[in-house]
């Protein structure tokens, strides 16, 4: 699994002119999953991210997390982080996990993180044309990848 973590201010994704989900403060968070990717990866994922200390304390130094400030996460699938780039001009999207083994991952990893966060995960809607809107603050931009978790 590989995501872009933004700590926002404030998101939103709309689909069909109509604002699908919105969150204030907390994680913008783009997914995106491969046939390889495993419950293993959605554990630990989900626990590296509720947990990633990049809130400012009251110090202004970035040392808590999203849990800590009962902050909110829009979690969004997005196949093309998948991208491969190395040959010709047009990516290509080999890697990228197919609906019927992506959609059930996507659907573990709302789960798992609403178990580690305690609340309820805001989301996109899998395959869907989406406009995603955010006020990135800091900015703080992260990128994770389960593969290189060792």
């Amino acid at each position: 699994m590989r995501t872009v973590i933004q700590r926002v201010s404030g998101a939103s994704v709309t689909i069909n002119d109509t604002i699908f989900s919105e969150i204030d403060q907390g994680l913008l968070i783009f997914i995106g999953i491969e046939d390889t990717d495993t419950n293993e990866d959605i554990e630990w994922l989900s626990n590296k991210i509720v947990n990633l200390r990049i809130f400012d304390n009251e110090n202004k130094v970035p040392n808590i997390s999203v849990k800590d400030i009962n902050g909110d996460i829009l979690l969004i699938s997005q196949f093309t982080l998948h991208a491969a780039t190395k040959k010709g001009n047009r990516p290509s999207y080999i890697k990228a996990s197919k609906p019927d083994i992506a959609i059930p991952l996507y659907k573990k990893m709302i789960e798992q993180l609403e178990i580690d966060l305690g609340k309820k995960i805001y989301t996109g809607e899998f395959g869907a044309d989406m406009k995603v809107a955010l006020l990135n603050d800091g900015p703080v931009t992260i990128v994770i990848d389960t593969k290189n978790k060792e």
